[in-house]
């Protein structure tokens, strides 16, 4: 059994709100940003999610959080591709990079969440010929190259100013901040072959298994075999992990209820597609040391991501996140960066329940 060595703790939040208080929930989340932040973390990441209580543009919320924070990687997992205009997209993501600093990491997937009921909002004609796959990622990144548009003499007029035009503004360096959330050994060889760093979470399809750790460690290996040598690829793996030192009685009755609930999805491969889910990680920190040192993915990567779960309150996440940032992460040799961190988690501050569907 190998030694877990992560150098890069983020987390992953759902950034839920109440339905008749969209607000409330919006700032909650950016304030989870600055505490994270505070407290050491490497990254924060927000789901993009459209027609629920949740992100609905991670562009727009992350040029927020840029300005709310100073270090940590602000990053989306994940823009569903098939809803977003490749051009304009990537103008959106190059602003809110340069807004933060150099601090964005844009995760992208295929396909249209709600498609039946949002596709024929988004698309004039018959959506359902476009490629809204692989093909339309790599239209972002070719976009985010910032090649010039029309011939060597082509140029554009406006007050006080004459260039040639290309997108604007132009922030080559988020080419190298590109990510894909890969489930499959497909996607995982896509990433590879188009350069971008690869999310690997707590689901994978299951090709050839029905063992979620082997059909995650196929996924890792293939990637790794398609990155090109010269560039070196990052990979983050992101696991549901909830410790509850730190949580009373009737919060550790509560996270021992949600993952009971979610248990039985992964004792077999779920649909046609044969999803595989990975068990959550829940109970006291010493505990959980001990199956995080037992899954040989965690020893695979070096970058580990905290998938906070839909359901929670924002004292949860606190207490979540200071929980790992204090009893687990130092022991998988993580060490913070710039933190300057609270000796006891905050205190919990009582909240609306969230709607959401889990992950």
């Amino acid at each position: 059994m190998s030694t877990p060595s992560i150098t890069s703790l983020a987390f992953l939040t759902p950034g839920n709100f109440a339905d008749d208080d969209p607000y409330t929930g919006l700032e909650e989340t950016l304030q989870l940003f600055e505490y994270g932040e505070r407290i050491g973390f490497d990254g924060a990441w927000v789901r993009q999610r459209h027609l629920e209580h949740g992100v609905a543009s991670a562009a727009v919320f992350l040029a927020a959080a840029g300005q709310r924070t100073e270090r940590v990687e602000l990053g989306t997992a994940v823009i569903p591709i098939g809803y977003e205009s490749p051009f304009r997209l990537a103008e959106d993501l190059a602003l809110a990079d340069v807004l933060s600093r150099g601090r964005l990491q844009a995760g992208f997937s295929t396909g249209m969440p709600h498609a039946e009921l949002l596709g024929d909002l988004v698309y004039d004609g018959d959506w359902r010929d476009f490629d809204l796959s692989y093909g339309r990622i790599a239209r972002v990144i070719d976009n985010l190259r910032g090649d010039y548009l029309g011939g060597p003499d082509t140029v554009i007029r406006s007050p006080g100013n004459t260039q040639r035009p290309r997108l604007q503004p132009h922030d080559p360096g988020l080419l190298d901040r590109v990510w894909y959330g890969g489930g499959s050994l497909r996607s995982a060889r896509w990433a590879a072959a188009h350069g971008l760093n690869l999310l690997s979470g707590n689901i994978v399809t299951g090709e050839g298994t029905d063992d979620f750790t082997t059909a995650q460690l196929a996924l890792l290996s293939e990637y790794r075999r398609g990155v090109p040598a010269a560039r070196p690829a990052r990979v983050a793996l992101g696991r549901v992990i909830v410790p509850f030192d730190s949580a009373d009685a009737a919060t550790r009755a509560r996270y021992r209820a949600y993952a009971a609930g979610r248990h039985a999805r992964t004792l077999a491969p779920q649909g046609s597609n044969r999803t595989l889910f990975a068990p959550d990680v829940v109970g006291p920190a010493d505990r959980i040391l001990e199956q995080l040192a037992a899954d040989p993915a965690v020893s695979a990567v070096s970058e580990l991501r905290l998938e906070l779960p839909y359901e929670f309150h924002r004292g949860d996440y606190e207490q979540i996140l200071h929980d790992v940032r204090h009893l687990i992460a130092p022991e998988l040799g993580w060490r913070p960066a710039g933190a300057a961190a609270p000796a006891a988690p905050p205190a919990a501050r009582p909240v609306a329940v969230r709607g959401g569907t889990g992950r």
